[in-house]
This record gives C-alpha cells, sequence and structure tokens, in this order.
C-alpha cells in the first residue's frame, strides 16, 4: 500500500512508519503540505495516489483555541471537510484522529463509541464539527478518538509532551509543581497507539473507534507514576481545575473504553501504566 501520513514529524506521525515496514509511506510535512491549502494539498495528493491518507495535523492548544475560534474550525474542521472529500475522490481510505474531548465527563464511566458527544470547549467542538465532516463526506475511513498522547518525538505543536514537561520541571528543581486532580484521562502510548492504526487499515472494518491505553488516571496521579517509575524526587502538589486557571473547560472525566476494537480481536492495548514504564525505559 501507500501510505500518506500527514504530520509525520510529529509526535504520533513519527512513530507511525515503523507499523508499515512493507509499505511506501509519503510523508507530508508542514509547512510544504499544509491540509488548510485546499488546492494545493489536493494536487500534492493526487499526485501521489496513496492508498491510505493518515491525517495527524490539527491545532490542538486548547485554550488558545478558546481566542482563535476561526483557526480552530479552518484547521480541525474546515480543512478536514476537504480532506475527506479529496480522500473520495481519489479512492483512498482516510485515517483521522478526534479527541476525548469531545465528552462533557458527566457519565463517569468509560465512554464507548455512541455515546452522545458533549464538547465544554471551542476545540473540542471543533474537533466534533470535523468528525461529522468526515462521516458524511469519506466513503471509507478510520476516525479515531484518543487521549493524553505522549510519544519519544514530543508534540511540535505544545513543544514537550506531559512526561516530558514533568521530567523537566523536576531537573529544573521546580517547587512545587502544581498538577490538576480532578480530572481523570487514560494517557496513551504513540508506540501502541501507532500499532494499533496499522492493524486497523488492514481491514475493512470502517467507522468511529476509541483507542487508548487500558485503565484510568487523574494528570496528578499520572504525574506521581511518571516519578515514581523514573526514580525521580519532586514536590507534587495536587490542585483542582479551578485553582489552575485554565481558560478552556475541561470535562471532569473523558475516559474511553476500547469497545469496537476488542472486537475485532486485535491485540489489545497495555495497562497505561506499562505503557508508561517501556516509555520511560528508553528515555
Amino acid at each position: 500500500m501507500r501510505i500518506a501520513i500527514i504530520g509525520a514529524d510529529g509526535q504520533l506521525g513519527t512513530d507511525l512508519p515503523a507499523f508499515f515496514p512493507d509499505d511506501r509511506v509519503l510523508p507530508l510535512l508542514w509547512p510544504s503540505f499544509d491540509i488548510t491549502k485546499r488546492v494545493a494539498a489536493g494536487r500534492t495528493l493526487a499526485g501521489l495516489k496513496p492508498d491510505v491518507v493518515i491525517n495527524t495535523a490539527a491545532f490542538h492548544r486548547v485554550d488558545e483555541c478558546e481566542d482563535a475560534v476561526e483557526t480552530a474550525f479552518e484547521v480541525n474542521a474546515f480543512a478536514v471537510r476537504d480532506l475527506a472529500r479529496l480522500c473520495r475522490d481519489l479512492g483512498a481510505v482516510l485515517v483521522h484522529f478526534s479527541t476525548d474531548y469531545v465528552f462533557d465527563g458527566r457519565k463517569r464511566k468509560p465512554y464507548v463509541e455512541d455515546d452522545r458527544p458533549g464538547p465544554l470547549n471551542v476545540y473540542a467542538a471543533s474537533k466534533l464539527a470535523g468528525e461529522f465532516f468526515v462521516q458524511a463526506s469519506a466513503e471509507r475511513y478510520f476516525l479515531i478518538r484518543t487521549c493524553g498522547l505522549y510519544g519519544s518525538a514530543g508534540c511540535r505543536e505544545k513543544g514537550k509532551n506531559f512526561v516530558e514537561t514533568m521530567l523537566h520541571l523536576a531537573e529544573s528543581g521546580r517547587r512545587p509543581i502544581r498538577v490538576v486532580e480532578d480530572q481523570v484521562v487514560t494517557p496513551t502510548s504513540t508506540v501502541e497507539l501507532a500499532a494499533r492504526v496499522a492493524a486497523l487499515v488492514r481491514t475493512d472494518a470502517f467507522g468511529l473507534y476509541h483507542l487508548t491505553n487500558e485503565g484510568a488516571c487523574s494528570w496528578f496521579e499520572f504525574a506521581r507514576a511518571i516519578f515514581d517509575l523514573s526514580g525521580r524526587r519532586a514536590d507534587l502538589e495536587p490542585v483542582d481545575s479551578a485553582a489552575f486557571g485554565a481558560k478552556a473547560r475541561r470535562p471532569a472525566y473523558s475516559v474511553l473504553e476500547n469497545r469496537r476494537l476488542n472486537a475485532l480481536g486485535i491485540p489489545p492495548f497495555s495497562p497505561w501504566k506499562d505503557a508508561l514504564a517501556a516509555y520511560l525505559e528508553g528515555y
């Protein structure tokens, strides 16, 4: 297969090629490839003739989205609409990523694919709009919601991922390190996510999927596990969301259940703490 990866130098995009060893991987990097430039993007994809297009591009600085509403929707919704139409016209499968933040967190048990979304912030609303466009415009697609990504490449748009940020703060001697304890998520390894994406695209079981590591923790518990597993000492202080003062509202609970993936018989994700330990071994 010919696999075009949009954002191939990003946190997830960097890990994907290793899971397509027998395929032709076509890396597409910003700014030379910009999904908001519909005509140029279409010309490039038409020339490449991909069988699969994996889109990892997004505007996901959550608090900035509150002020940059037009940019959030341009990147996360309207460009995704155009990309879905391009893939349909080219006969390519589209793989697109969404977020646990499309839910409002009131359920308090893992969300499945059929649960009704309820976005609390601009970022989440723009990503949900992108989901709707994929479902309306693409003929063959894998729409993947995931959560709390961290990988060896870091996050180009945000800078360091959460694990790197915590380790950097500990090494700098910052005291205290304040982390929210009233938001429950599932930290997810990009290596494990990439492996499941590669397995999915070799099926014809198209549709919406939740893909995360197994289990759940608060961001505070995640930070504590990072320090415990890495052997670093840190002055860690739990705070609530109100005290943290973030501009955008986050769901208090956004754990996802991998129900559809597990039904396919694809090897399950590891528990989040095991995946974190594996990541830290190679850090």
